[in-house]
């Protein structure tokens, strides 16, 4: 709470002596777009007029500029600058450090404006696309919130109440990828294939889910009633 007060009054004196600033065109062009606050998340910056926006968590926000190159956001209690790599000549959003302020940080990477992150992927159902970015994540963080089972599981179950169980048996084949040791992907992903007429691909995967869990009596019943039918 101490910091966050510090942060507060921090802003206001910047504010207070915040120099009128004027970005040239040039500046504005090379600044503009969307930087990677992280792989799932995006901070866009963009101009109206002379004045400097950013678009981050949902929320537009007008940072107090202390320079050209330099302003504050209170709303992520630090100070950023722009910069550009010497040697890849890639262009970042730095945070300044209050301990010291001349060391340069590369941290918000600049991307295309053709940049997607892998829900926007998930929503426009380019789903070999999105699962290469989730995996991605998993890499860095196999706990991160971005790929939790159950939210994919969620997802999957919304298409199959609409009855779009292509897009369901998409969307749980990268819960399964992601987490493959989970009975339950399995499971779901079994009922999404039966629901769609597929039951080989619903064998399968009630197969596996037995594996994992041998007292899913759900997928032991479709396991006993499929193999009685081939037989």
């Amino acid at each position: 709470m101490k910091s966050k007060t510090l942060f507060l009054l921090l802003a206001a004196l910047i504010l207070s002596c915040s120099p009128s600033v004027e970005y040239s065109e040039k500046f504005k062009k090379e600044t503009a777009g969307k930087y990677l606050y992280n792989l799932e998340e995006l901070i866009r910056v963009s101009y109206d007029d002379n004045r400097l926006f950013l678009n981050w968590k949902g929320g537009k926000i007008e940072p107090i500029a202390t320079g050209e190159n330099e302003f504050f956001v209170a709303d992520m209690y630090t100070k950023l600058r722009f910069v550009q790599h010497p040697e890849t000549k890639e262009r970042y959003l730095s945070k300044i450090q209050e301990d010291n302020q001349d060391k340069i940080t590369y941290d918000y990477l600049k991307v295309p404006d053709s940049y997607k992150t892998p829900s926007t992927h998930l929503k426009e159902g380019n789903y070999e696309e999105a699962l290469a970015g989730y995996l991605e994540i998993k890499g860095l963080d196999s706990t991160s919130v971005y790929i939790e089972e159950w939210d994919f599981n969620s997802k999957g179950y919304q298409h199959m109440r609409k009855r779009e169980y292509q897009k369901a048996i998409d969307v749980l084949r990268i819960n399964v990828a992601l987490h493959p040791n989970s009975a339950n992907v399995y499971d779901s992903l079994g009922e999404a294939y039966l629901l769609s007429g597929d039951s080989l691909k619903a064998y399968d995967n009630y197969k596996k889910t037995l594996e994992l869990n041998s007292g899913n009596k759900r997928a032991q019943k479709y396991i006993d009633t499929y193999q009685k039918k081939v037989e």
